[in-house]
C-alpha cells in the first residue's frame, strides 16, 4: 500500500467530540419502517374484525358454541395478514447500503482504523485499494482512485476521480490511494437518502388484493342496516321487542341475526387468497425464486410494461472480447504473446480477465521489464524479446493516452478509436516502443508507434434473449433504463433486437412530467438514467395507465424497484436492493421470470373463480337478509348450517380450485367478471330460497327445524351447481370435486352424528319435492347468469422458456 505523502494531520480529539456532540456522526443506522403494534392494530383492529368478534362473543355467552365455528375463519385472515406486513417489514428493515466495515481516518497526525460509523464530518480519510467509501467525501491532495460507483449509479465502467472530485458512499475503491475529506455523514449521504426513500412501507399492488378491498369497503356501509333490519324482524317474530326481552326469545333472534351478519361477510374470501399466494411462492421457491411479499406471485400476470436495468440484469457484470482492429498492416505477432502476458499478469479486474480469456498464455514469457497498470497514468506496459535478438515495449491503455503522439498515424489511431466507441463499444490502444519503460516514469516513451485499437463489449446473459423474446410474445413492452454511456446501452439494444434501439441520454432530460411520461412512451431505451430519474419513468409509465415491473440489482435501482408494480432483484444485488423487491432471483436467472408469468396466471385466474363462490354466498346472504327483514320473515339458516354448507359448497372446492394448473391469459377487470356472474346468481338463490320459505308459512304444517332444513338442503343443491358453472371447462379431477360435494350434501343430511350436531333432517315429501323444484330453477338462473357473463375466450400459453 503506497501512501500519499501529504502534510495533513486531521482533525483533533477535540474537534471529533464537538462533532460527536453535534450529531455530526456517520450513523449508519436507520428508523424502523413500521412497528410491530401499528402492523396487529391495522389487520386486527378493523370494522369487519370488530363485527366478528361481537358475534363471535355473543354466541359463547349464550352457549351457542356449535354456531361460532367461523370465528376460526376470522383469526386466520388476522394472522396471515399480519404475518405477510412483518416479512415485509423486516425487510425493510434491513436495508442497508454503505456496510459497517472499518475506515481508515488521520486524526492528530496519526493514521487511525475505526468502524465507519465512527467517522464524523470533515474528518481525513486514506482510501486505498479494495476499501468501500464509508461517507461522502472530497478527494484533497494528490493522488486518484479508480472507483466503481456501479450500484449507486448504474455506471458499470470503473471511474477514475482526482483532486476536487466526489466519492460517494458505499463505492468500492479498484486502484490508486489518496486522502479525502467527508462532507456528508450519516443520513444525509447520497446512499442513505436513497435507503431512507426506499424505506417508505407500502404493499404490492394487488388487483385481487384491491378487488376484495374494494368489496369490503361497500359492504362496511351495508352490512350493520341489514343487521339492525334482520335483528327488528326476528324479535317482531318473537312478538315485539318487550316481549321477547321479557320471554327470552331474544337469544334466538340474535343467533339468526349473528347467521346473517356472518353470511354477508366473504372472510373465508381473504384467507383463501393468501392461502393460494402462498401456494403460488412455495412453488416458486423450488424454482430459485424468492416471493418476499405473497402477492407479488399474482402481480407479473398483468405487468404490461417490463423496465430492466443493463449491469448485472442484462449483461453479467463481466467483460467479454469483441475484436482486434490492427492500424499496421506489417505488424508481426508479437502483439498476441503481449496480450497473452497482459491477460496473464495485470490484476485481475474485467478488462484483464477477457483479455485472458481471448488471449490464453500458453507459454511462460520472461519479460526484460514492465510496468503495471495505474488509474494515474492509465496505461501499463511490458517489454518482451523478439525472435531476432532485439526487443520491443508493448503499451496497453486508454487510446486517448497511448495514442498522444501528433505523428500522423497518431492521429489516426485516435479517430478510429473515436469511430469505435460511438458504436457503444469499450476501446484500449497498444502501442509499439523500441525503449524499455520503469515504474517511476510517467511518460511514455517519444517513439511509441499504434499497433492496434482492442474493443470490448459486456457479456450478455446468456438467457437474456430468450426471456426477452417471451416477453415480446406476451405483448409486454421492453424498457432499458440504465445509468451507463447511452451509446453501450444502445449497442446492446441492438444485439438484443429490441424494437427502436436508439437511447436516450436522461442526463438531458427536464423534469417536465407530460414530457416525460410522452417520451417513455415513445422510446424504449435510456441512458445516463440517475436514481431519482428511474423512478420517475416508472411513475410517468404508471401515469399511463401501464403496470410496470422493474428488475435491477444496483442501490440506484432501489427508488424505481420501490414504486414499481413489482420490483425483482437478481441474486448479486445490493441488500438494499434485495430488501426493497418483492421478488428476488437466488440464482441469478433471469429465465426464471416466464415461471412467475404462469405461477401468476394460475393464481389470479383460479382466485377469480374462487371469489365467484365467495361473493355469490355474499350477495344471496345480503338479499335474503334484506328479504326476510322486509316481509318479517324468520332467517332460515342457523350459523352452523351456512358453516357446513360453505365447507361443501364454497371452502373445500375454492381450494381444489385454487391449487389447479391454469396457464391461461390474463385479461384486467377480475372484479367486473366476478360480479357480474356472483350478483345475478346470488339474486337468484336468494329468490328461490325466500318463495321455498313463503311455501312452508303458507303450508303452516312444518317445523322450523324443517324449514331450516329445507332451506339448506336447496342451498347446498344450488351452491354444488355453482361450483359446476365456474369450474367449466370440466375434467375428471374438477367432476370428481363435483360429484364428492353433491355426496358430501347426502352424507351431513343422513349420517345421525352430523345430521344431530348441525340439527339437519331430510325434509318429508312434500317439502322435498318443494325443495328439488327451487334448487332446479335457481340453478337454471345460475346457469343462464353463467353464459351471459362477459369473459374474454380463454388463450392458453406454454410457460416460455
Amino acid at each position: 500500500m503506497i501512501t500519499p505523502n501529504i502534510p495533513m494531520a486531521g482533525l483533533s480529539e477535540e474537534e471529533v467530540s464537538q462533532r460527536v456532540r453535534d450529531g455530526l456522526v456517520n450513523d449508519l443506522s436507520t428508523p424502523p419502517s413500521r412497528s410491530l403494534l401499528a402492523i396487529v392494530r391495522a389487520n386486527v383492529l378493523t370494522l369487519f374484525n370488530g363485527i366478528v368478534v361481537a358475534g363471535f362473543s355473543l354466541l359463547l355467552f349464550l352457549g351457542q358454541w356449535r354456531d361460532a365455528l367461523f370465528g376460526l375463519a376470522a383469526i386466520g385472515n388476522a394472522l396471515i395478514g399480519v404475518v405477510q406486513e412483518y416479512r415485509a417489514k423486516r425487510s425493510l428493515d434491513r436495508l442497508t447500503i454503505v456496510h459497517g466495515a472499518m475506515a481508515r481516518v488521520v486524526r492528530e497526525g496519526n493514521v487511525q482504523e475505526i468502524p465507519a460509523h465512527d467517522v464524523v464530518l470533515d474528518d481525513l480519510l486514506l482510501l486505498c485499494a479494495g476499501d468501500q467509501v464509508p461517507a461522502d467525501a472530497h478527494i484533497v491532495g494528490p493522488g486518484s482512485l479508480e472507483v466503481d460507483e456501479s450500484l449507486l449509479t448504474g455506471e458499470s465502467a470503473p471511474v477514475t476521480k482526482h483532486r476536487g472530485d466526489v466519492l460517494l458512499a458505499g463505492s468500492l475503491v479498484f486502484t490508486g490511494s489518496c486522502h479525502t475529506r467527508v462532507f456528508r455523514v450519516g443520513h444525509e449521504t447520497f446512499a442513505n437518502r436513497l435507503a431512507a426513500d426506499a424505506k417508505r412501507f407500502s404493499l404490492v399492488s394487488s388487483e385481487i388484493r384491491t378487488g376484495i378491498n374494494r368489496v369490503l369497503r361497500v359492504l362496511a356501509w351495508v352490512v350493520l342496516p341489514v343487521t339492525l333490519l334482520v335483528l327488528n324482524s326476528q324479535l317482531l317474530q318473537q312478538g315485539g321487542w318487550e316481549a321477547a326481552l321479557a320471554s327470552g326469545a331474544w337469544a334466538q333472534s340474535a343467533v339468526s341475526t349473528v347467521a346473517s351478519t356472518i353470511a354477508m361477510i366473504p372472510l373465508g374470501l381473504v384467507l383463501m387468497t393468501s392461502v393460494a399466494f402462498a401456494v403460488g411462492a412455495v412453488r416458486l421457491a423450488g424454482q430459485k425464486v424468492l416471493v418476499q411479499e405473497l402477492a407479488a406471485v399474482e402481480v407479473l400476470a398483468r405487468v404490461d410494461v417490463l423496465c430492466l436495468d443493463k449491469t448485472g440484469t442484462l449483461t453479467d457484470g463481466r467483460m467479454a472480447f469483441d475484436a482486434v482492429h490492427q492500424l499496421r498492416g506489417e505488424v508481426q505477432d508479437g502483439w498476441r504473446q503481449a496480450l497473452a502476458w497482459f491477460g496473464a499478469n495485470e490484476p485481475a479486474n474485467a478488462t484483464s480477465l477477457s483479455i485472458g480469456d481471448a488471449f490464453p498464455l500458453k507459454v511462460q514469457l520472461t519479460p526484460l521489464s514492465s510496468v503495471p497498470f495505474d488509474s494515474t497514468r492509465k496505461w501499463s506496459s511490458v517489454t518482451l524479446p523478439n525472435l531476432q535478438g532485439d526487443s520491443s515495449t508493448w503499451i496497453l491503455g486508454a487510446p486517448e493516452v497511448v495514442f498522444a503522439g501528433e505523428s500522423p498515424d497518431c492521429r489516426l489511431a485516435r479517430q478510429r478509436a473515436g469511430e469505435l466507441v460511438l458504436s457503444g463499444v469499450r476501446t484500449m490502444g497498444m502501442s509499439r516502443s523500441s525503449q524499455c519503460t520503469e515504474a517511476t516514469e510517467s511518460a511514455l516513451p517519444g517513439d511509441c508507434e499504434p499497433v492496434l485499437v482492442l474493443t470490448l463489449r459486456e457479456s450478455i446473459r446468456w438467457d437474456a434473449p430468450r426471456t426477452l423474446a417471451y416477453f415480446r410474445e406476451q405483448d409486454v413492452t421492453i424498457k432499458i433504463l440504465s445509468g451507463d454511456d447511452p451509446r453501450t446501452v444502445g449497442l446492446l439494444a441492438r444485439k438484443l433486437g429490441l424494437e427502436n434501439p436508439d437511447a436516450i441520454d436522461a442526463s438531458k432530460l427536464t423534469g417536465d412530467p407530460a414530457a416525460l411520461q410522452d417520451l417513455v412512451d415513445a422510446h424504449s431505451v435510456f441512458g445516463r438514467v440517475s436514481p431519482e430519474q428511474k423512478r420517475e419513468l416508472v411513475l410517468a409509465l404508471q401515469r399511463r395507465g401501464h403496470t410496470v415491473a422493474m428488475t435491477g440489482d444496483g442501490v440506484n435501482d432501489t427508488l424505481a424497484l420501490k414504486v414499481a408494480d413489482l420490483g425483482i432483484a437478481m441474486d448479486s444485488a445490493a441488500p438494499a436492493t434485495k430488501a426493497v423487491a418483492r421478488i428476488v432471483l437466488l440464482d441469478g436467472r433471469f429465465s426464471r421470470l416466464p415461471a412467475v408469468v404462469a405461477e401468476g396466471r394460475r393464481v389470479i385466474n383460479n382466485m377469480e373463480r374462487v371469489s365467484m363462490l365467495f361473493l355469490s354466498k355474499t350477495a344471496y346472504a345480503l338479499v335474503i337478509s334484506l328479504l326476510c327483514g322486509a316481509l318479517l320473515l324468520p332467517f332460515p339458516f342457523l350459523p352452523r348450517q351456512l358453516s357446513a354448507i360453505d365447507g361443501l359448497t364454497i371452502g373445500l372446492p375454492a381450494f381444489f380450485l385454487a391449487l389447479l394448473p391454469n396457464r391461461h391469459d390474463y385479461t384486467r377487470g377480475f372484479l367486473r367478471r366476478s360480479l357480474a356472474f356472483s350478483i345475478p346468481a346470488g339474486v337468484a338463490i336468494a329468490v328461490g330460497i325466500t318463495a321455498l320459505n313463503f311455501y312452508v308459512q303458507a303450508t303452516g304444517r312444518f317445523s322450523v327445524d324443517q324449514a331450516r332444513s329445507a332451506s339448506s338442503m336447496a342451498l347446498a343443491l344450488i351452491g354444488s351447481w355453482i361450483l359446476a358453472v365456474i369450474a367449466r371447462p370440466l375434467n375428471l379431477r374438477k367432476a370428481a370435486v363435483i360429484a364428492a360435494m353433491y355426496l358430501g350434501t347426502v352424507i351431513v343430511f343422513t349420517f345421525p352424528p352430523l345430521s344431530g350436531f348441525f340439527r339437519l333432517e331430510w325434509p318429508p315429501g312434500d317439502l322435498f319435492l318443494a325443495t328439488f323444484v327451487v334448487a332446479v330453477a335457481s340453478s337454471t338462473a345460475v346457469e343462464i347468469a353463467g353464459r351471459l357473463r362477459r369473459s374474454p375466450p380463454p388463450r392458453p400459453h406454454g410457460e416460455g422458456p
